[in-house]
């Protein structure tokens, strides 16, 4: 299982941010900033075990091929139901 990490800003970092805020940046600082909140991000991320990743590609496997049969099973009836109400076209 995947563990759980609670994300909570320190109070250094809301005072970090604080100040980042009110500084002026320029365009280049700006994208300097941002690859390194990037950066920051991605080193939270957790990557799933192989065991996790093929349950999660089976339940998703299988939510679609349930949702494929609703849409056709919604399909038939409607078809049924346009063909009662104007019948069979003459050939």
């Amino acid at each position: 299982m995947a563990r759980k990490v609670i994300d909570e800003p320190g109070e250094d970092v809301v005072a970090n941010a604080k100040k980042d805020r009110e500084i002026k940046r320029g365009p280049f600082a700006r994208v300097s900033l941002f690859i390194k909140q990037v950066l920051t991000e991605l080193k939270k991320v957790v990557t799933p075990t192989r065991k996790e990743l093929l349950s999660y590609t089976g339940v998703v496997l299988v939510f679609v091929a349930i949702m494929m049969a609703l849409v056709y099973a919604m399909d038939w009836v409607f078809a049924l139901g346009v063909t009662w109400v104007f019948g069979t076209p003459a050939g």
